[in-house]
């Protein structure tokens, strides 16, 4: 096999591209969750159905990432993002028409629903490819020390993403096409990103490598059928990561598209005229979590294990904000607060996830990564439906759940030990027997 490159270097143009291209995809999927409120209360579809538009999605998304990510070793970082930029626009493009039938009352709601459902599905299904090439990509490129930084950074395109989206869906809910307007300009943004990768961006360095390794591991497992390859979500190494990272998002989540259905009722508007006041909300809450990944997180340095302690804190604290908020001012507040805890957590568990496995498994973890952060929007509905109920009480369930995560970060010994030190299968054996120790089992 031949030698992977020696240089640990991510050119600046290269990481520009990939930024982009999280940043058209966050962007989009923001700015359809601003609007979906409106969309749903618009076309008659009942409150927790909007939410569930998501579900498939998230379903197949978290079912082919894994797959993407043993694609994105075999053909390479590239031809994946191209895949999942594709998915993304054809998607967005298809909930454009559907949205466009429904406001015209071309079909019933549940008609319109059923087939909103597929066209985001479509998403899930091909646009999960992208994810684990774009961090296996930065990855491959990055130092262990300067990991932690890299992706924070790469996640700041969600946070971006999440001021420009909702800013921009207002601007794009033009006379002829009403509330589908935000869906076709998201989608036309996805392609001019299409074509920039297509055109600008080189493949990884590590792209030969990695398909050599992909294709001596699928020879191995042919000459040896009964030998299976250890799931992601089973590695001690990762296991205890993907477990906060899946809370973490849940929550996230949660309070995102609970979020519009509260400012709506808070203010006692139509769905149209609060959708002003949800973008104003959202972007608040994006710049708190860009201040977290681009300030705070490189002023002071802060390491993996850092991140995972005070993302869940602080998240734990806005919600409590917002759960007992009078007004919609303490909402905004509540939310930005909530954003900043998440904007520490997130790059936390990603980059602890990728610093305890070694080179050759980037883009599986990266894969493991995507699952969970899509597979959590199935719960969104039922948080929905707890709104319905009890205002207060999804966000007061968000905190308690971050309380315990914070317990779970100090207590366990993978979270615990987070550092910009790669970890081993060995390491993780001991720290789990030192875990035993400790209880006296």
């Amino acid at each position: 096999m031949s030698a992977s490159p020696a240089p640990l270097v991510l050119p600046k143009r290269s990481f520009a591209i990939i930024f982009g291209v999280s940043l058209a995809t966050a962007m989009g999927n923001t700015g359809l969750i601003s609007v979906l409120p409106a969309i749903g209360r618009s076309i008659g579809i009942p409150d927790p159905l909007v939410a569930a538009v998501f579900s498939l999605s998230a379903l197949l998304w978290a079912f082919s990432s894994p797959m993407w990510a043993r694609a994105s070793d075999r053909f390479g970082r590239k031809p994946m993002m191209i895949v999942g930029l594709s998915g993304f626009m054809i998607s967005m493009f298809c909930c454009g028409l559907v949205v466009s039938a429904g406001l015209r009352h071309w079909a019933t709601p549940m008609v319109i629903f059923v087939f909103f459902l597929f066209a985001r599905a479509l998403f899930g299904l091909f646009g999960a490819a992208s994810n684990p090439a774009t961090q296996a990509y930065v990855a491959e490129h990055t130092s262990p020390e300067k990991r932690t930084q890299s992706m924070s950074s790469l996640a700041g395109a969600f946070g971006l993403g999440t001021v420009i989206g909702p800013f921009l869906a207002p601007l794009f809910i033009l006379p002829f096409v009403g509330l589908a307007g935000p869906l076709f300009s998201f989608a036309l943004i996805a392609g001019a990103m299409l074509f920039v990768v297509y055109r600008f961006l080189p493949e990884s360095a590590y792209a030969a490598a990695s398909k050599e390794r992909a294709m001596a591991e699928a020879a191995t497992r042919k000459a040896n059928p009964g030998v299976k390859e250890t799931p992601m979500w089973r590695d001690p190494r990762v296991t205890p990561f993907l477990i906060y990272g899946f809370i973490v998002a849940v929550c996230q989540t949660a309070q995102g598209q609970t979020l519009g259905f509260l400012i709506i009722d808070k203010l006692d508007m139509s769905p149209t005229a609060a959708q002003g006041f949800i973008a104003i909300a959202m972007m608040f809450g994006a710049m708190a979590g860009l201040l977290a990944q681009w300030g705070i997180i490189r002023m002071f340095e802060m390491t993996p294990r850092q991140l995972l302690r005070w993302g869940v804190a602080v998240a734990a604290f806005g919600n409590v904000i917002v759960a007992l908020s009078p007004n919609y001012w303490a909402v905004v507040a509540g939310y930005a607060i909530s954003s900043l805890g998440f904007g520490f957590a997130r790059p936390g568990f990603t980059a602890g996830s990728s610093l305890a496995v070694n080179m050759g498994e980037q883009a599986r973890v990266a894969g493991a990564i995507a699952a969970v952060n899509g597979v959590n929007v199935v719960l969104a509905p039922l948080f929905v439906w707890l709104y319905q109920h009890i205002a207060w009480a999804p966000f007061a369930l968000n905190a308690l759940m971050m309380s315990a995560m914070l317990v779970y970060a100090f207590r366990n010994p993978q979270l615990r030990n987070a550092d910009p030190q790669p970890a081993t299968r060995a390491d993780a054996a001991m720290a789990t027997l030192e875990r035993r120790d400790e209880s006296g089992q």
